[in-house]
């Protein structure tokens, strides 16, 4: 199964958003209210737990691509079944609070696990922002070979900005850009920038290699949804105010 067409042109032209609901998140209610936010605020797709039930209820909503997280492959299958367009190891963030820590050893493993299951499903895997930056940049190398088709980077949990306003806005998303600016050097697939980012620096994410951002809890954390539709218009905006030359070898 491949990349959507909209996907795929959206990554091409370095545009892709994606508005992230939560791996843990199994209300039906707050994921269809983000996933209706995403569509109506311009996002290119959206990514949800991995439960069928999920999808089924988004696809009636939204015509955009669905995407599932999880961090067991075989809770993809389902999903997929019910129409997920595409499955996500990661979004780990949910699990670092309970002092829990992904392995690059494990990450390939699951990733491989899920490339044996799902031959074909286009595959999105997260590389752990607590390895160090080399040891990242050898992961996403391993994961690509391994089958993945594309790398989404994160950070946003381990930083602690000090500063208020645009400069602590930069401080929080400084781990995933930095994460982004090499992986993106070091890989043939699409770079999705992930966790800490805001419309300020959205474009650095762009600049620094990405195809595309995902975006979680500055949308799903809201309870209302004109303000969710808000957000969202705000991020797809801040996309179209960047431009960004082929990343160099």
């Amino acid at each position: 199964m491949a990349i959507s067409l909209k996907l795929q042109s959206a990554l091409a032209q370095n545009r892709a958003l994606k508005i992230i609901s939560g791996l843990t998140n199994f209300d039906g209610d707050r994921v269809a209210a983000v996933a209706e936010a995403a569509a109506q605020g311009g996002a290119t797709f959206v990514d949800i737990a991995a439960d069928a039930d999920l999808v089924r209820r988004v696809r009636g909503l939204i015509d955009l691509p669905i995407c599932v997280s999880a961090i067991a492959p075989e809770r993809f299958l389902a999903p997929v079944a019910a129409g997920a367009d595409l499955v996500e190891i990661g979004n780990y963030d949910a699990f670092y609070a309970q002092g829990r820590r992904f392995e690059a050893a494990e990450v390939l493993a699951l990733t491989q696990r899920t490339r044996k299951l799902l031959p074909d499903i286009p595959l999105s895997v997260t590389v752990p922002h607590p390895l160090a930056l080399d040891q990242q940049v050898e992961l996403a190398i391993a994961l690509v070979a391994a089958g993945a088709d594309l790398i989404q980077t994160e950070g946003g949990t381990s930083s602690q900005p000090t500063h208020p306003g645009v400069l602590g806005l930069i401080e929080k998303a400084a781990p995933t850009l930095a994460a982004t600016h090499a992986i993106a050097r070091a890989v043939s697939v699409p770079v999705l920038c992930a966790s800490g980012l805001s419309e300020v620096t959205v474009p650095m994410a762009i600049a620094a290699g990405a195809a595309g951002v995902g975006v979680g809890s500055l949308v799903n954390k809201l309870e209302s949804p004109l303000a969710m539709v808000a957000v969202v218009r705000s991020l797809a905006a801040a996309l179209q105010t960047v431009s960004r030359t082929p990343v160099a070898a």
